[in-house]
């Protein structure tokens, strides 16, 4: 199982110097991915959590860590693709594939945030037919020339997509969500899924076989599709469920790396460390710098080098 490590794309201590010295020094130990995600907006009224209240753009950062890192894969869990035109969207990540020289992990969801669809003119109810849509054009856009796509929402005909990604048929697609439909979804049309940041990661297996039963279904080989998962981890203090036991990845560092091997056991392939969304990190008032180190603390911590994963 492999470990990646998130960017600093949200609070305090999210900035350019933090930004270039997390890619280099996540590269440095060995890490083998670096993850950002999106938001848009967030209400003035209200409290979507710490997390959401200022979030770098999740592209533009994963294409300064691509002139910064050599190796890392530089993913995105998740854009949600009903903001985008698909034509737009299929330009933008070419573009960043390449730039990376074939790094580029896209991960894609539905959207969750009435005021975000409102701010971008998408109604909501239509979320995941455009979703399914943007999905296909990206797979058409991605292969041989010409190309033609028709879905309910966007129509391509007989055009040149040029350039192509770095990656033979583009970048892996990946895809979120935890109810049933949407693993299922994940199962017949993507490369793999993306746990959310409250995923119960208690009942992963189950999860993993409703998305390799829905692949298994469509005629595809379950066997291909990667299973990562959002590792909020709070060293040194660990939380409880309703039920009170204690919550994966969160306690000691052996708990910790037990758990790891608890989820490589249920199927997962890959771990993402993301102190972006742990209220050690980011939260209301946080120092930029105790927040910096907190985080760094976390990678020393959990470095493959050291941990064996």
């Amino acid at each position: 199982m492999e470990l990646g490590f998130a960017l600093p794309v949200s609070g305090a201590w999210s900035s350019v110097d933090s930004i270039q010295l997390v890619a280099r020094r996540a590269e440095d130990m060995g890490y083998a991915s670096l993850w950002t995600f999106q938001r848009l907006l967030h209400p003035a009224h209200g409290d979507w959590g710490a997390m959401y209240l200022s979030v770098q753009d999740p592209l533009l950062t994963l294409a300064h860590a691509a002139a910064l890192t050599v190796r890392p894969r530089l993913g995105v869990a998740v854009l949600n693709a009903p903001f985008f035109p698909p034509v737009l969207l299929a330009k933008q990540l070419t573009t960043l594939d390449i730039l990376s020289r074939g790094r580029l992990d896209v991960g894609l969801g539905l959207g969750w945030a009435d005021e975000e669809f409102a701010a971008v003119g998408v109604a909501r109810e239509e979320r995941v037919a455009r979703t399914v849509d943007t999905v296909g054009y990206l797979r058409a856009a991605w292969g041989p020339d010409p190309v033609s796509f028709a879905g309910g929402h966007f129509t391509v005909t007989d055009a040149l997509v040029q350039p192509k990604p770095a990656q033979p048929m583009g970048p892996p697609v990946l895809m979120g969500g935890s109810v049933p439909a949407a693993l299922r979804r994940v199962g017949r049309l993507a490369d793999g899924w993306i746990t959310a940041s409250r995923q119960d990661l208690g009942r992963i297996g189950r999860d993993i076989a409703t998305v390799r039963a829905a692949a298994t279904d469509a005629g595809r080989d379950p066997d291909v599709l990667r299973i990562i998962v959002r590792g909020v981890v709070r060293l040194g203090h660990p939380v409880t469920d309703r039920d009170g036991r204690r919550r994966l990845l969160t306690g000691s560092l052996d708990d910790i790396h037990g758990d790891l091997d608890t989820l490589a056991a249920q199927g997962v392939t890959e771990v993402f460390i993301d102190p972006n969304f742990s209220p050690d990190v980011v939260f209301p008032g946080a120092d930029p710098h105790r927040s910096l180190a907190t985080a760094l603390e976390v990678m020393e911590k959990f470095a493959p080098a050291k941990s064996g994963h």
